[in-house]
């Protein structure tokens, strides 16, 4: 199993920035890619940004040039650094760690609000 602890949510202004972190725990060597997804209000859940251990990264199209996922195989986090917010980005943010066997395992979520 894998334990994810995300933190860095939070409101600011449109045109502002957040960056949003998850520390991975447990076995995190079965770990084959993570990501960050969201759920805005009347919405589902789409996948916003994601990282392979290979280094593969993608990023839905509304949040290209503006957010940029990142990966530390040190202290075993991904990270979304979140620039240039508009309000259309507020969402509950989720991490998920995909591993190797196809398991999958989400974060408690972590609100961003863009408003002014």
């Amino acid at each position: 199993q894998v334990q994810l602890v995300e933190s860095g949510g939070g409101l600011v202004q449109p045109g502002g920035s957040l960056r949003l972190s998850c520390a991975a725990s447990g076995s995190i060597f079965s770990i084959n890619a993570m990501g960050w997804y969201r759920r805005a209000p009347g919405k589902k859940r789409e996948l916003v940004a994601s990282k392979t251990n290979s280094g593969d990264t993608y990023y839905t199209d509304s949040v290209k040039g503006r957010f940029t996922i990142s990966r530390d195989n040190a202290d075993n986090t991904v990270s979304l650094q979140m620039n240039s917010l508009k309000p259309e980005d507020t969402a509950v943010y989720y991490c998920k760690a995909l591993l190797n066997g196809g398991n999958g395992y989400w974060g408690q979520g972590t609100q961003v609000t863009v408003s002014s």
